[in-house]
């Protein structure tokens, strides 16, 4: 019995095969023609079909399927990208997500049809969707850089009309905890119920109370970077993941009640998880990815609005302001590239610096008064006995 042929089978990309529970792929062979088959990847398993899409943008690779550009499509772009550059990012799911958004607009369709009345009415349709800036600038920012990436390093000879249409975004959070606060959310996450759905939890507010670090530098901290006998925290400039920003080296002090936690998290470690690499592990000893839900729940029950994870570094570098640590010593200890960052952020919390810097002049006042100074004019001028000029001195200008 004769096969079925398959309706409105894609020419490119990914697709769901009738009876197959597996996504399929169809991509360019070098010569004219196309090969099909079948990923592997359940549907099931990746619905939206990125580990798919990687997949066959590896084969693609793997057969130096030559493109000028000219015959590149969205798609192409798209999967060569996410396959060799957002692995190395420090959050790659951004570009999965942005990618995500961008896939039902521009799929199927050639990079040069692509031109800047397109990328103008993507950016319309988004903002009228009500999604915010700096969504959109992630997602724009996305294919800028993929296009810029193709250009360089593919050599594809193709326009960016991406480029240089950064929406403008609100300002910063400016979300700090004041103290009371901060104690009535350490207790919520201290209540019987929370320490036993999230006994890391506590430690982690604290910590980032008392250090400053980033939520994803804290759950991806490991042990050999602890020295607790120096009461430092280290950072390698490295290319391993670490949840770090910048990636450059630097080094995190801990106060003695930073110093706590961490022989919290050691005694944890000791009893459930010897061999566990991370500071922060379940008992089982994997790592921890995420804390906003049990996060969310403390916020909820501590009767605080608007908290989130990355607040507890902004209110570590408030409160340190408000005890009049300078700008530049806060900067080095937030490990901010540049102080200029620090002060946009941290420095209006002191208005009464302005003051003080001002009230400077008020006790700079000379000590005693200055000498006048008279200048005199000569006036009845005469010739003297010696054949000179002479005559009577009279004040004219006095300082």
């Amino acid at each position: 019995m004769p096969r079925r042929k398959t309706k409105n089978r894609p020419r490119e990309g990914i697709y769901e095969r009738p009876r197959s529970p597996y996504w399929w792929a169809v991509y360019p062979n070098g010569q004219g023609g196309s090969t099909r088959r079948s990923t592997g990847v359940p549907v099931a398993d990746d619905p939206e079909g990125l580990k798919a899409a990687a997949l066959r943008a590896g084969w693609m690779a793997e057969k130096h399927v030559e493109r000028t550009g000219e015959d590149a499509t969205f798609d192409d772009l798209m999967l060569l990208y996410l396959e060799q550059v957002t692995p190395t990012k420090r959050a790659p799911e951004r570009d999965q997500w942005s990618a995500k958004a961008l896939f039902p607009v521009f799929t199927g369709r050639q990079l040069t049809e692509i031109g800047a009345a397109d990328v103008r009415a993507y950016i319309n349709n988004r903002r009228a969707a009500g999604i915010a800036p700096g969504t959109i600038n992630k997602e724009v920012g996305l294919m800028s850089a993929a296009t810029n990436w193709a250009k360089r390093e593919l050599e594809w000879e193709i326009s960016n009309p991406w480029a240089a249409r950064r929406q403008t975004e609100p300002a910063g959070r400016d979300r700090w905890l004041t103290r009371e606060e901060a104690a009535r959310l350490q207790e919520a996450a201290q209540t019987q119920h929370r320490m036993e759905r999230y006994p890391w939890l506590d430690d982690f507010i604290r910590l980032g109370l008392n250090t400053g670090m980033r939520p994803g530098e804290m759950l991806w901290l490991e042990w050999r970077r602890v020295d607790l006998e120096g009461a430092v925290i280290t950072f390698e400039a490295s290319g391993t993941k670490t949840g770090q920003k910048n990636g450059k080296p630097g080094k995190v002090p801990l106060n003695q009640e930073a110093q706590k936690v961490i022989l919290a998290r050691s005694r944890f470690k000791e009893t459930h998880c010897q061999g566990s690499p991370w500071v922060f592990c379940r008992k089982d000893g994997s790592r921890i990815e995420s804390i906003k839900k049990g996060f969310a729940a403390c916020v909820a029950d501590a009767g605080l609005v608007n908290v989130h994870p990355h607040d507890l570094r902004r209110t570590f570098g408030s409160w340190l302001v408000q005890a009049g640590v300078g700008i530049e010593r806060v900067s080095g200890l937030l490990r901010h590239g540049d102080v200029a960052i620090t002060a946009r952020v941290y420095a209006h919390l002191r208005p009464d610096d302005l003051a003080s810097a001002a009230a400077v002049l008020d006790r700079q006042k000379p000590d005693r008064k200055p000498e006048r100074t008279v200048l005199y004019l000569h006036t009845d001028l005469h010739t003297n006995a010696n054949g000179g000029l002479a005559g009577k001195k009279k004040p004219a200008v006095a300082g």
